[in-house]
């Protein structure tokens, strides 16, 4: 049997999937493959850091994910 769905244990799974594309080291390409290397990566980074930093919960078998957007003013 499956453990139970923990939404805290994925939000982690994404954190985690953030800090390794901060640590990936750009490949040995040039020009047009790098540039999209590098797009992709900051890409990458911020969805999986907004995903880390939303709070979740399951409501109904419903998951919610809750992501502030409005900054640390």
């Amino acid at each position: 049997m499956a453990d139970p769905f923990d939404p805290q244990e994925m939000i982690d799974r994404f954190g985690e999937r953030a800090a390794s594309v901060r640590r990936r080291q750009i490949p040995p390409v040039e020009g047009d493959a790098r540039r999209e290397f590098i797009r992709q990566a900051e890409l990458d980074f911020r969805d999986f850091a907004m995903i880390a930093d939303a709070t979740a919960e399951l409501e109904d078998g419903i998951l919610v994910l809750r992501v502030d957007l409005r900054g640390s003013d």
